[in-house]
């Protein structure tokens, strides 16, 4: 009796993993036409504590707002990148005139990094997220945790639309 109620589950189970596979994966047909598949992004940043041997670090930036990028305000994004990648609501900074501000750049590091990068466009505070400029690619002074920016110093990368 055992044997049989074994072999009816285990006749349940391959039945039910091929309709799963099949519902999972139905055939093509020529009616429908092939989607694209959609991507997904994940971050390589996860295990660089295992993978370098070092500890990961919170780091704060403030921006010494002496340029004329500015304008009546600027919206910048942090972009991650080795040795960095950003935390929740700390990728978002808009900076306006008179040293007026919105959000704090919070990221986490193996290290201070020397240089980090930003996509940038002008807009007011209460602007919706849209489409950003380009790159902008700034040079950083550290002091302990606490990161010095001065967009004075900054370099445009090119335009999105300049990107192949």
């Amino acid at each position: 009796m055992k044997k049989f109620i074994f072999s009816i589950i285990a006749a349940i189970s391959i039945f039910w993993g091929a309709f799963a596979e099949e519902s999972k994966n139905p055939p093509l047909s020529e009616d429908k036409p092939v989607s694209q598949p959609r991507i997904s992004i994940f971050s390589t940043s996860t295990d660089w504590e295992g993978l370098t041997g070092l500890r990961y670090h919170e780091y704060k930036g403030k921006f010494v707002s002496s340029s004329s990028l500015i304008g009546r305000g600027l919206v910048l994004y942090y972009l991650d990148g080795f040795p960095c990648y950003g935390l929740g609501e700390g990728v978002r900074i808009w900076l306006g005139p008179n040293n007026k501000h919105e959000g704090e750049l919070r990221i986490a590091c193996l290290y201070a990094p020397e240089e980090i990068k930003f996509t940038w466009r002008n807009a007011t505070r209460e602007a919706d997220q849209a489409e950003s400029t380009g790159i902008l690619i700034c040079p950083v002074k550290s002091d302990g945790r606490e990161l010095t920016i001065d967009l004075g110093n900054c370099d445009k990368g090119p335009d999105w639309s300049e990107y192949k």
